[in-house]
């Protein structure tokens, strides 16, 4: 039988168990606690820094669009107005919206293209390859200004660069920037001439695929164009996609070449560079209609939002991601 002693002992044990478990429990509780808040603390300067900076101008700038606010005046609500205005009443709208589109239709292919290309090009073991790929890829790394200042010159129609060596073949180059329909193709040659950033991205992925898989297409007998359509491609696709998708944002966002490159700013003859953004600009600070530039803002976001969607919906069904299952 039990003795009085042994019962009692087990009852003080059983107490102190009762006792030990709730506090344990609120030391890890308050733990955690401690370790949630050093958390906050140390993230703090972040979230500080993109409530007020990024978060807040954000919510700031969509009320803005539903208002008249010009900077100088009251602002009052005006509903859906300047959307109103955007669509329907301004016909320079249509038109940058169109000189943006056709430029992203023809930047982002032929970058990408040329890119690739360059890469694999550059990715030959042959002596002196790492001059060439320090060649291609300065432009890359060139200011933005100071390279559209150069273009113009080599786009002089009279005494650049491109049109002379045209005439050494016969040719008789157009005024590009002085020519409504030669200046979105000037812009669109002069991105090409940038690929190096891309490049050296398809350059470090091309050294990744492995060697083993062009050997065993060797062997099967299959050739150059073969290996590089059903080999290189697929495996470098996810570098493709997000080159895609960076390449489309930023081409949506064009505006420095049009802006430097056209006389104040105004977007060239018969407004040929009048992009999106340019338009925008001058809404906000020629004419301080600060009210109609947030509504196109954000009618740009839901077209960059709404395209960068598509691409991650039909990524999943070209996009070969060789580490796993693809998502």
């Amino acid at each position: 039988m039990e003795t009085a002693y042994e019962s009692t002992k087990k009852r003080k044990q059983a107490a102190q168990k009762d006792i030990a478990e709730p506090v344990k429990k609120y030391r890890i509780k308050s733990l955690r606690k401690r370790e949630e808040l050093s958390g906050f603390l140390f993230i703090s300067p972040w979230l500080i820094g993109f409530v007020a900076l990024t978060l807040g101008p954000l919510l700031f700038s969509l009320y803005v669009s539903f208002t008249n606010y010009n900077i100088t005046s009251k602002m009052d609500f005006v509903g859906t107005q300047n959307y109103h205005n955007m669509f329907f009443n301004d016909g320079l709208f249509w038109t940058s919206l169109w000189n943006t589109l056709y430029f992203v239709a023809f930047s982002v292919p032929l970058t990408t293209a040329g890119a690739i290309l360059l890469a694999v090009l550059l990715n030959q073991k042959i002596p002196g390859i790492k001059v060439f790929r320090t060649i291609y890829y300065l432009p890359a790394v060139l200011s933005g200004v100071a390279v559209y200042l150069l273009w113009m010159q080599l786009l002089s129609p009279s005494t650049g660069l491109v049109n002379t060596a045209l005439s050494w073949f016969g040719i008789r180059g157009p005024a590009w920037l002085f020519d409504p329909e030669w200046t979105k193709p000037a812009l669109i040659v002069m991105k090409m001439w940038s690929v190096g950033g891309g490049m050296l991205l398809y350059l470090a992925s091309l050294q990744g695929v492995s060697k083993a898989m062009y050997e065993a297409a060797d062997i099967d007998g299959a050739s150059a164009f073969r290996k590089f359509f059903h080999i290189t491609l697929p495996m470098i696709t996810p570098v493709i996609f997000f080159d895609i998708v960076t390449s489309l944002i930023g081409g949506f966002q064009i505006f420095q070449e049009a802006y430097v490159m056209t006389e104040n700013g105004d977007g060239g003859p018969v407004n040929s560079l009048l992009f999106y953004n340019l338009h925008m600009w001058n809404k906000a600070f020629e004419v301080f209609d600060m009210g109609y530039a947030s509504a196109m803002a954000w009618f740009l976001f839901v077209i960059v939002l709404g395209l960068t969607v598509i691409n991650l919906k039909f990524g999943k069904h070209w996009v070969h991601y060789g580490g796993g299952d693809e998502k």
